[in-house]
């Protein structure tokens, strides 16, 4: 599984970035876990509110930073 997490480098894109590494752990789950802050790859890429969280190249949240608990239900197709 890729996870991508979209951010300037703000403060929420650091914050989503540990929650991911967090998650991943707890649910066991083999993850590359990927930190973009190019702006010209988010922008490539339509992003319109970060931080942006991909799960295999699919957007799954965008413009906040979701829970822990959160993004284990997201891993695990929940």
């Amino acid at each position: 599984m890729k996870l991508e997490i979209l951010g300037s480098g703000c403060t929420k894109c650091k914050r989503m970035y540990d929650n991911v590494n967090e998650a991943v752990k707890k649910a066991g789950i083999q993850a590359e876990v990927i930190k973009v802050e190019d702006l010209s790859e988010i922008v490539s890429r339509g992003i319109l509110m970060t931080p942006s969280l991909f799960k295999d190249g699919e957007e799954v949240v965008a413009g906040r930073v979701p829970t822990v608990n959160e993004i284990i239900e997201i891993l695990k197709g929940a």
